[in-house]
């Protein structure tokens, strides 16, 4: 069992990049299974911080190998400007960089066709990134995708056409103005950088890595209460964001999974439309936005912020199969005389711990409440160190979910991370 997971158990943005980051060093390949340019994966190190959308996280460490898999959907535009922002020649990253050669391309029609479905809603909108995910993931279910393989055949130019009039067709249903050349200049383009790496049967490269006892981590987008089946439907991405994803999305047996670890923030967050029962519309949730820095990595949009909800975060635990989870922004909660946490839920007047069905459920949080600290964490590296009532916070949460906390994360640079046995 040599491949572990990483994803996040909240609505993203719980700090994965940091996390791959700091746990590089112990493994041999990085690979991401799913989502696309919707996600921001923050890491930050030497005082620079970088924002990684398609490329795994492994990416700054020289000797480890990363890989995109079949189960991305990848729009050259953005890899092309990812590579040229991460600082090293491309000639080096083609060493530690290969793409699958199933991924689907998002191609600029896609994302045209994003945004129009989009501004369509009106006020019933989803909050879509307009990065072209769901209309890239359609084309892929309904099987009339283009993939990565497919540029390098001498063909592609006609097969990207065949895609991009039947786009067209579509587009004439929309009142939608676009510049469709804007888009395509720097794809293509893109379309050149992809040429220039390793393009391959990703799945046997990663099952023949694992036989040969080399460590893997499996790198998640997202977050569980965003996946297409499980999450906030529909108020969701248009992937499996949870731990089965990663077989698909990277073509291994589950027999060689290892440890599945869960991401969560010290409090919650979502960036967009969708419920979110511990949502705070007052100062509190203000001074968690401000000093958390939550805007969203990939769009800037102001995320919303609340108190833990223990319902969700056990739910994700559940249906995960989590078997160590990892605590981040801990720091950010430094100076609340009071932290709540959400245990269960209150609706149609009853007590319930389970998440509802419908999302037009009037559900009212029922709160636990704890001591808070005043400490600056930031430069604690020991978990012993950490003021008591963040223990006892991490220690009630541990209770409540039976799984183990063996990281807590005390700041954005990959030094300020604190793993404990």
């Amino acid at each position: 069992m040599n491949i572990d997971i990483l994803l996040g158990l909240q609505w993203g943005d719980e700090g994965k990049g940091k996390i791959v980051d700091a746990l590089s060093p112990v493994y041999d390949v990085i690979a991401r299974f799913q989502g696309g340019p919707n996600a921001g994966h923050s890491l930050e190190f030497n005082n620079i911080k970088h924002i990684l959308h398609l490329i795994p996280s492994g990416i700054f460490h020289a000797d480890k190998l990363n890989i995109i898999g079949n189960g991305v959907v990848l729009d050259p535009a953005v890899f092309k400007k990812e590579i040229e922002e991460l600082g090293p020649p491309v000639s080096e990253l083609t060493k530690r960089l290969i793409i699958s050669n199933k991924a689907n391309l998002i191609l600029p029609s896609h994302r045209i066709l994003d945004a129009a479905y989009e501004f369509s809603k009106g006020n019933s909108k989803i909050g879509s990134t307009l990065k072209g995910i769901g209309p890239a993931y359609t084309d892929k279910t309904s099987r009339n995708g283009l993939r990565v393989g497919d540029i390098l055949k001498e063909d592609f130019r006609h097969k990207y056409n065949d895609h991009l009039n039947d786009h067209l067709t579509i587009l004439k249903n929309y009142d939608f103005k676009f510049d469709l050349k804007e888009y395509e200049k720097g794809w293509f383009e893109g379309i050149e950088m992809l040429k220039k790496f390793p393009i391959s049967n990703t799945e046997y490269l990663i099952n023949e890595l694992a036989g040969k006892a080399k460590r893997i981590l499996a790198e998640g987008a997202q977050g569980t209460m965003l996946d297409v089946d499980f999450g906030s439907y529909p108020f969701v991405t248009s992937s499996n964001t949870i731990s089965a994803g990663a077989c698909t999305g990277l073509g291994i047996s589950p027999k060689l999974i290892g440890d599945i670890f869960g991401i969560f923030k010290a409090y919650c967050t979502r960036v967009g439309c969708g419920p979110f029962p511990t949502e705070l519309h007052d100062g509190t949730g203000d001074n968690l936005r401000n000093i958390g820095h939550e805007f969203g990595s990939t769009t800037g949009r102001p995320r919303r912020c609340g108190w833990l909800d223990l319902p969700a975060m056990k739910y994700s635990i559940m249906i995960n199969g989590i078997t160590k989870l990892f605590m981040t922004k801990a720091d950010v909660m430094s100076g609340f005389k009071t932290i709540k946490i959400c245990t269960s839920y209150k609706t149609d007047g009853k007590i319930c711990y389970e998440l509802p069905f419908s999302i037009d459920s009037i559900i009212e949080p029922v709160y636990t409440e704890l001591e808070g600290w005043k400490e600056d964490i930031s430069g604690k590296r020991n978990f012993n160190e950490l003021p008591a009532a963040l223990k006892k916070y991490i220690e009630f949460i541990e209770n409540q979910t039976g799984v183990p906390i063996t990281m807590v994360s005390v700041g954005p640079d990959r030094e300020e991370t604190i793993f404990r046995n």
